[in-house]
């Protein structure tokens, strides 16, 4: 896809839970021309020494999640985050506007035809979402959730598990979606089901979209 002069990208908001495959589906439709932006590498950017969120997160967590280099040991802010909603909450409300003015940024800036922008706490967000023209939500069972966990991260289950507790349901990102994308078959049988998904954004979209192809 060549760079595009337009000022209103399409943006699809690619979101699931754990290890339900939204990297899987992101890189292949980048593989179909769209601008991929992740939020949760975006939100690692924004939490780094002089950006927007880092001070913010010192001054919350203490200087205890420190790295010896200065920058946030995510390792370390994690397992306080993620043994507390409280805190995770906390986290969010710094991390979150941070990020939607980077993708907003990045976004302007780049005016691609058609960007994914994967986020696991995209419909959570608030803001983010509403960068979205279309929300995509990838779904799998529970233990094809905690089996792919597992093989893919090296996770326990009690950990996945203990993970998946704190997301919203998938039933809840569902009711919010405009595309369900199930993920619980084969890679070949995913990419079949994407192939028809980016046919059909590029029939929806036809007219902003002319000259992108399938």
């Amino acid at each position: 896809m060549s760079k595009s002069t337009a000022v209103d990208p399409l943006v699809v908001g690619l979101t699931g839970n754990i290890a339900t495959g939204k990297s899987t589906v992101s890189a292949y439709l980048r593989g179909k021309g769209a601008y991929g932006i992740d939020a949760d590498k975006v939100a690692h950017q924004v939490m780094e020494p002089g950006q927007e969120a880092y001070a913010a997160i010192v001054a919350v967590f203490g200087k205890d999640i420190l790295a010896s280099d200065g920058s946030v040991d995510r390792g370390k802010l994690a397992k306080i985050v993620f043994a507390d909603s409280e805190k995770l909450g906390r986290l969010e409300q710094i991390v979150h506007p941070a990020v939607y003015r980077a993708v907003y940024k990045e976004i302007e800036e780049n005016a691609p035809p058609v960007v994914i922008l994967e986020a696991v706490k995209l419909l959570e967000a608030g803001s983010t979402a509403t960068l979205c023209n279309e929300i995509w939500v990838v779904v799998a069972d529970p233990e094809e959730q905690v089996r792919r966990a597992e093989v893919n991260r090296g996770m326990s289950e009690a950990e996945t598990r203990r993970r998946m507790s704190m997301q919203s349901p998938q039933a809840s990102k569902m009711n919010q979606a405009d595309v369900v994308i199930y993920n619980n078959g084969t890679l070949q049988e995913l990419y079949v089901q994407l192939d028809e998904l980016w046919r059909k954004l590029l029939v929806r979209h036809s007219v902003r979209l002319e000259g992108v192809s399938d």
